[in-house]
């Protein structure tokens, strides 16, 4: 079994076991180039960071015979070893509402979510839930994650203060919305963009943290407040953004008539500048062709929220269309529309969708998505995604034959690729053995 280490950053980890990892999108083709993966395999760690991936055999003898020995060691030969996995989109209020009844999206979030939401008003629900889903994170495999909180200033500081306990790589921000809501839950443009600002700059490239302001979604914010988003936006240029586009038919016409001249979300997104690199937006079901072209051009990625268009009816995500117009794309769990933390049960409700849309995802494709595909999403790459040099060393550990059925399917299996494909299609969290932050194990399973 591995060592357990006691330092908060050791100075030198090796780690044995199945390692795979991309270094771009392998493409509908599934492109060789794109990805390594090394039976026996060794991930060299300092100081938190990758410091070198390959072969065991040829890595540990590259080692100095002092490094080799001070090292703390990790065997976990026979199991997975992938970069950690990345929920590009997940509101962690909505926990306690997993699972929740809802006729449509509208029906759902006044009946289940804004009532689950208005109790963070008590500071002491923010701490305990999210202590919560930051321990069910890591337990699912999920290192990174962007997060909503509540319209609650102090939600934010709570997914913060435990992100930063754990010394997971987040982003989160407090949910703007002055209008269209329940009282409870309604700030004012001015209100809002002051506690954002506080916000920033009390969390803001504090350690792994990163601030993602955080509209809801058009109709809830008047214009006054996109304005006001749109300049801390472009105020701080590695700020994030994050909110929800083209996620059901009756926006087109509700949009129509708050914005004037805007034909849907994404104009309106556009309109107060709210569009870019560091931007990203949940749901882009309902899309043609030339509006994913349009969205590529500015830089904005999409997360694909498989789980829960599935549950509330919304539609299907078309992801072969959205990449092949240049968008990025990450894999989210949406929680609570989501019904699981899981990115594994996400990736089995992705190909789904894909075959919905005529584009079967392949596992190669689909293990990208969750790993490096996500960090791309969040501009997050030049951090974290991969095994490459100087990436932070953030790693998960999975069984591939965590239940009897994954064991005698994994029997039959012909190929990697066949692996990873059951993987995707028959895993879940029960997989995980082991989440590691900067090297360092955080979970484990009992």
């Amino acid at each position: 079994m591995p060592s357990t280490d006691t330092t908060a950053h050791p100075a030198s980890i090796l780690v044995r076991g199945q390692i795979l990892h991309f270094l771009a999108d392998p493409g509908p083709e599934d492109d060789p180039a794109a990805w390594e993966y090394f039976d026996d395999g060794a991930l060299w760690i300092v100081d938190g960071r990758i410091h070198a991936a390959g072969p065991w055999e040829a890595l540990h003898a590259a080692l100095p015979p002092a490094r080799r020995a001070a090292a703390t060691y990790y065997d976990y030969r026979g199991r997975l070893v992938l970069p950690g996995l990345v929920d590009t989109h997940l509101h962690y209020a909505q926990a306690g509402a997993l699972g929740s009844f809802g006729r449509d999206l509208l029906d759902w979030l006044g009946g289940a979510i804004f009532p689950a939401e208005a109790s963070f008003a008590d500071p002491g629900v923010a701490e305990r839930t999210a202590a919560f889903v930051a321990d069910r994170l890591l337990a699912h495999g999920t290192t990174t994650a962007s997060v909503f909180a509540t319209v609650h200033a102090h939600s934010v500081d709570a997914f913060f203060a435990a992100a930063e306990a754990r010394q997971m790589r987040v982003l989160c921000g407090k949910v703007l919305m002055d209008r269209h809501c329940p009282d409870a839950l309604r700030d004012t443009a001015a209100s809002g963009a002051a506690d954002s600002l506080a916000l920033i700059e009390r969390w803001h490239g504090r350690g792994r943290l990163r601030y993602s302001l955080s509209p809801r979604f058009a109709p809830t914010s008047t214009p006054e407040q996109l304005q006001r988003t749109g300049e801390l936006f472009a105020a701080w240029p590695d700020l994030h953004l994050q909110s929800h586009l083209a996620e059901s038919h009756g926006e087109r016409a509700w949009i129509a008539r708050l914005f004037p001249g805007c034909r849907d979300d994404a104009e309106v997104y556009a309109r107060y500048g709210l569009l870019g690199p560091r931007a990203i937006y949940a749901h882009a079901l309902h899309l043609d062709d030339s509006q994913r072209r349009a969205l590529a051009a500015t830089g904005t990625a999409v997360a694909f929220c498989p789980s829960a268009n599935l549950f509330l009816g919304s539609g299907f995500f078309d992801y072969a269309a959205s990449t092949a117009a240049g968008l990025r794309v990450g894999l989210a769990s949406d929680v609570g529309a989501g019904t699981s933390f899981s990115l594994i049960r996400s990736l089995g409700r992705a190909f789904d969708v894909s075959q919905a849309t005529g584009a079967p995802l392949s596992a190669l494709r689909g293990w990208f998505l969750a790993t490096l595909g996500g960090a791309q999403a969040l501009s997050l790459d030049d951090c974290i995604g991969s095994f490459q040099p100087g990436r932070e060393a953030d790693f998960v550990v999975l069984d591939l034959a965590a239940t009897p059925e994954l064991a005698w399917r994994m029997g039959q299996a012909r190929s990697l690729t066949d692996q990873l494909f059951a993987l995707m299609i028959l895993g879940d969290e029960r997989c995980v053995v082991a989440t590691h932050l900067l090297g360092r194990r955080r979970w484990a399973r009992p």
